[in-house]
């Protein structure tokens, strides 16, 4: 580097002369600094100013600057130091956190529209003469859709962003649900076909979730981010479930399905209007803000040029930290939809409650999901800025995850009440929240580049087990005629995927551009 000259004249000259012989060097206050007293060639009685050179990057132009001067060699310009995370209530009011908002408010109406068929199932079933495995097919029909869409959606999300493809996400899955009533009114292949489509489109809603975060927050704020979308997310479980009878009961079994599906459309246009793909597109967000997540956010590759759009699948797979996030996603997914289409069947079976009381009993754990997926994911930014490593963080959250509700749910297989029942299923989906933190958060850290598709790929998985889970309760029940033993094998399979992650996962950045066998 070229040294800088600085004097009591506060100049900077570049490129710097050569120190002549008559400078007599005096003390070194420091190793990149050497500082020098002149003397007049024509008295020695007045010395000349003193001069520092120090080893710092300079302009190649003279540029004078204003300087604070304390008197002595050591001087150095003077400079606001800037904070490094913002207040509470900067974080609060920021433009990043109105888009995490919109995006919980997605994710809130994503899970409303899914769950409205687990309350309708009931009078459906009777009204047409629907067995218990057959109500677990109609209810699947919304997996089939959502088993071919992550992977194709994530490679969306990953080259066109996540606005593009969340905006016409809401607007299909919106369609499907305000389709519904007519669908079941004209045939059950119809009816299958609507329930088909709203997979398909929900698909997506996660990895652009993802997408958005990765552009929008540093990694020391991104579980908080995760925590705000998934609070939405659960909310609209417990929304969907107490709304839906209520909505039943005034305007008939298709009315819930009529009001979610336009608000859809109303939460598309406040999306196009108000919402941009990334920080520097949008034109509210205040400077400092930028400044903050320019420097602390991780760097994206921008994709939307990419001409191969096929990702690298093969050498995605080849990593063990990839199969630990997708069994934990489908994990995850097994217990997930298990609890969100067969609790209020559950509840109304083995309690004999009505079913407006076994859609409450089914609401409240999600409510406690979302607060608790807060706290985990306020908690997991806590660890990492108190300089706990990324990877340990990572395994602690998703064993509280995993390994929690294992215990929970044996617990549930043990009440003697409804209101125990429910206390043991709020345990287990309020630990079952910590995931967020873990898993899910995961895809942005080892694989910022194909967050997306590596979201796809594991909700693909997520989305085999949450078939078998929907399906093989059904036919479980009726064949062994035992719900509480299917909860308990859910239990275990909660521990084997725990120790599959602690032994495998990683919260390091994984090189997905060389091939080889299953490693690190």
């Amino acid at each position: 580097m070229n040294p800088t000259l600085t004097s009591d004249q506060s100049l900077l000259l570049l490129p710097p002369p050569t120190a002549p012989k008559s400078f007599l060097p005096s003390t070194r206050p420091n190793p990149r600094t050497i500082t020098f007293r002149t003397h007049s060639p024509l008295t020695r009685s007045h010395p000349s100013p003193k001069f520092t050179i120090r080893n710092d990057p300079v302009p190649r132009r003279a540029v004078i600057r204003p300087r604070a001067y304390s008197g002595d060699a050591e001087s150095v310009p003077i400079s606001r130091k800037e904070s490094d995370a913002p207040s509470a209530f900067e974080f609060i009011t920021s433009e990043r956190v109105k888009v995490v908002s919109m995006l919980g408010l997605a994710l809130a109406l994503c899970n409303a529209d899914r769950v409205v068929m687990s309350v309708a199932i009931v009078p459906m079933s009777l009204a047409h003469g629907w067995s218990r495995s057959f109500a677990g097919v109609v209810q699947s029909s919304f997996l089939w859709g959502y088993l071919i869409s992550p992977i194709a959606g994530g490679a969306l999300v990953d080259r066109y962003g996540g606005k593009v493809v969340m905006g016409w996400g809401v607007a299909l899955w919106s369609l499907a649900t305000l389709l519904t009533p007519w669908a079941a009114e004209t045939s059950l292949w119809a009816l299958l076909s609507m329930r088909a489509l709203l997979g398909i489109a929900e698909g997506a809603a996660l990895p652009c979730m993802n997408n958005m975060i990765i552009r929008w927050f540093p990694q020391t704020e991104r579980s908080r981010a995760v925590g705000i979308a998934m609070a939405g997310f659960q909310m609209g479980s417990a929304i969907g479930l107490m709304l839906t009878p209520i909505l039943m009961s005034k305007s008939g079994i298709f009315g819930p399905f009529v009001i979610f599906g336009l608000s859809g459309f109303l939460w598309l246009l406040v999306w196009l209007s108000a919402v941009s793909q990334t920080p520097e597109q949008n034109s509210q967000i205040s400077r400092n803000e930028l400044e903050y997540i320019l420097k602390n956010r991780q760097k994206v590759k921008d994709t939307s040029k990419r001409k191969n759009v096929i990702p690298p699948f093969g050498r995605l797979l080849s990593k063990l930290p990839t199969w630990s996030i997708i069994l934990a996603n489908a994990m995850h997914s097994w217990g997930f939809f298990v609890v969100l289409s067969w609790m209020p069947i559950y509840f109304n079976m083995i309690y004999r409650v009505d079913l407006r009381q076994a859609a409450w009993f089914s609401a409240a754990p999600w409510c406690m999901m979302a607060l608790m997926g807060y706290f985990a994911c306020a908690w997991s930014d806590m660890l990492i800025k108190s300089g706990r490593s990324i990877t340990l963080t990572r395994k602690i959250m998703q064993s509280i995850g995993f390994i929690g509700p294992g215990i929970a749910l044996i617990g549930l297989t043990r009440a003697k009440s409804p209101v125990i029942a429910s206390a043991w299923l709020t345990l287990a989906l309020g630990l079952k929240s910590f995931s967020h933190s873990g898993f899910l958060v995961n895809l942005q850290e080892i694989a910022p580049h194909y967050a997306g598709v590596l979201h796809g790929l594991s909700n693909t998985a997520g989305t085999f087990a949450a078939i078998l889970g929907t399906v093989g309760a059904g036919y479980f029940v009726e064949l062994v005629g035992s719900f509480p033993g299917f909860v308990l094998l859910t239990s275990a399979l909660y521990f084997l995927t725990a120790i599959f992650w602690d032994l495998f996962a990683t919260g390091e950045r994984v090189n997905f551009d060389e091939t080889g066998q299953c490693s690190l």
